[in-house]
């Protein structure tokens, strides 16, 4: 399993990346639970594997740094700290990990669409992934970020590509490195 020594050798993120981070961390969640069904449970479960229950808990906290996202309706919480960031990165893809097999079939299924030249929501995962993260984006993220059906669909669809890259041996390094280099822009 990766611990926090994926993270050497990269800076600690400055508060306003860390806006960034806590948004993009919340979005590879959200797609999580579309694609897969996962919810607060199995979350709090890989912390305790992770040895991270100092960090994360129970569902308050989690809730609570969930809500840290400034895209999130009724933000919970006006700051992550870095630890937490590492955490919520460690536990994000240690999920993808364990999920790895649905999300290369869902990968499969959207190759498999594009090269066809199909409309990727035809293919029946891709179509409930596609419904699930819309549905889920709307209902926890403000009006002011409400992007419309396709900026979403095209969103849902690259986090659904990037699990594939998080769900690696080395997914929690990698995430933290684009976590890392976005939140730079």
């Amino acid at each position: 399993m990766t611990s926090a020594s994926s993270f050497d050798n990269i800076d600690d993120p400055s508060l306003p990346q860390l806006q960034a981070i806590k948004a993009h961390l919340d979005l590879i969640l959200i797609a999580l639970e579309a694609l897969t069904g996962l919810g607060s449970d199995e979350m709090l479960s890989v912390a305790e594997k992770l040895g991270l229950t100092e960090i994360l808990s129970d569902r308050i906290t989690l809730w609570r740094l969930r809500q840290a996202s400034p895209l999130r309706k009724g933000k919970g919480r006006k700051k992550l700290d870095v630890d937490e960031a590492r955490a919520m990165t460690l536990i994000s893809c240690s999920l993808a990990a364990q999920q790895q097999f649905a999300i290369r079939n869902a990968v499969a299924q959207l190759e498999k669409s594009t090269s066809l030249k199909l409309p990727p929501h035809r293919e029946p995962i891709i179509g409930d992934y596609l419904d699930r993260f819309n549905n889920l984006y709307q209902e926890r993220m403000t009006e002011e970020d409400q992007a419309k059906p396709d900026a979403i669909q095209r969103l849902a669809l690259k986090l659904l590509i990037d699990l594939l890259f998080y769900s690696s041996q080395l997914g929690s390094r990698r995430l933290w490195v684009a976590l890392f280099e976005r939140s730079q822009t």
